[in-house]
């Protein structure tokens, strides 16, 4: 007999309902988040006939939390469920619109009961591919942290001290620079920056890492700094002032983060056998290939071919049909930060494989726009990716870009 589990979970304590095949009601208890919680669920799973070789599958709304990880390390089937999809569900059972607890557990183990076909279990990914997963998400979330902490300043800039934004735009990374940050730090009004000598900026260039023209970029930022600007009050000046140290310490925080978390990326992502294979492909370095891994995962039966891989990523196309109209349109529900990458894996591999810039061009010349075009060679990137990662085999470019056959010559076979 086949049994379902549905998990109401919550911060402090989680509602479990146990049902048979049938959907009668075998169990119900609610549970502490604790390990005392988590051993008084395994037990109510064996005592309705949980085993190593039959595990009891459980449905949760959620694919974080340690009530997760633990359930995944029982290895036992866990299916997160979309909270909006249980919502719908919840209907069939109640059509009055009621709601509680108890109600929405026994939704969960319903939908496994009755349509465990139409949803997939959480893949069965290695500790280190976790690990990863757990570090380039949080690197990514600190350089998102990063690009906002410096737009904050940036803009706090524009209202008194435009002068520096211009002395140091020249770099790529504006304020996120350590040249920039260090120079801040001394000197955070326009009359204090005005006053720094050019002894003074040699220090600073040094501080900041600078060791080349260091003489010519001290004399060009002192001219650059000394120059006429509209200027604040002197007292909302110095305000002011003190207000760009605030910011210029999270901006610091968020750059260090993302710096320390990028190189703890790296050297997990390097110690996994999947490492070599990624970062064979065009456009992909140890850092975005570790993003491109924590969100695939190395559990290779998670998609049954490359079509759920690129569905899964956003890159395959949505195509609505009904009556006689068909549109194909751009997938919106899609792995964002995979997404992510693969704008910005697709927009480096242009200049890192002929076959890629080839493609791209082709896809321009049919009439497609730059995000279509770019998204479409993603796609492709990707299919090659699924093909790597289940042959085993290194990325080549002549495979995944075959050179196209000469009109004249196919005329002439």
């Amino acid at each position: 007999m086949n049994r379902s589990c549905g998990i109401d979970w919550a911060s402090d304590h989680h509602d479990v309902v146990l049902i048979d095949d049938t959907g009668s009601l075998l169990a119900r208890a609610r549970i502490n988040d604790t390990a005392e919680g988590l051993a008084q669920l395994l037990q109510l799973l064996a005592e309705h006939g949980d085993s190593a070789e039959e595990p009891i599958p459980v449905a949760i709304e959620t694919s974080r939390g340690l009530l997760v990880s633990c359930l995944r390390a029982t290895g036992r089937p866990v299916y997160a469920i979309n909270p909006l999809a249980a919502a719908r569900y919840r209907d069939r059972h109640a059509v009055a619109r009621k709601k509680s607890d108890h109600l929405d557990a026994l939704v969960l183990a319903n939908i496994l009961r009755t349509d465990a076909h139409a949803h997939r279990a959480l893949p069965a990914d290695t500790e280190l591919v976790q690990a990863i997963a757990v570090l380039a998400r949080a690197q990514q979330d600190a350089v998102w942290d990063r690009t906002q902490a410096g737009n904050k300043l940036t803009s706090h800039l524009r209202a008194y001290f435009p002068g520096f934004l211009t002395a140091v735009g020249v770099r790529r990374d504006g304020v996120c620079h350590p040249i920039a940050r260090v120079l801040l730090a001394a000197a955070p009004t326009p009359d204090q920056a005005a006053r720094l000598t050019r002894t003074r900026l040699h220090s600073l260039l040094k501080k900041a890492g600078r060791k080349v023209t260091i003489d010519a970029e001290a004399e060009r930022l002192q001219t650059a700094l000394r120059l006429p600007q509209m200027r604040q009050l002197p007292l909302v000046e110095e305000a002011m002032g003190r207000q760009t140290l605030a910011l210029l310490r999270q901006l610091d925080a968020a750059c260090t983060s993302a710096d320390d978390l990028a190189e703890a990326t790296v050297e997990s992502f390097e110690k996994h056998p999947d490492a070599e294979i990624i970062t064979s492909f065009p456009g992909l370095g140890s850092l975005s290939g570790a993003r491109v891994l924590a969100e695939i995962g190395d559990d290779r039966s998670r998609f049954a071919d490359a079509k759920g891989m690129k569905a899964y990523a956003g890159s395959a196309p949505v195509t609505r049909a009904s009556g006689k109209s068909v549109a194909v349109l751009a997938r919106r529900v899609k792995n964002q930060r995979l997404a992510a990458v693969g704008y910005v894996w697709a927009f480096a591999s242009l200049t890192h494989s002929d076959g890629a810039r080839a493609h791209y061009d082709r896809r321009r010349a049919a009439g497609d726009r730059h995000t279509a075009a770019q998204r479409n060679l993603f796609n492709r990137m990707v299919g090659c990716l699924h093909h790597c990662l289940t042959r085993r085999v290194h990325y080549n470019e002549s495979s995944a870009f075959p050179a196209p056959l000469d009109p004249q010559l196919h005329a002439a076979a």
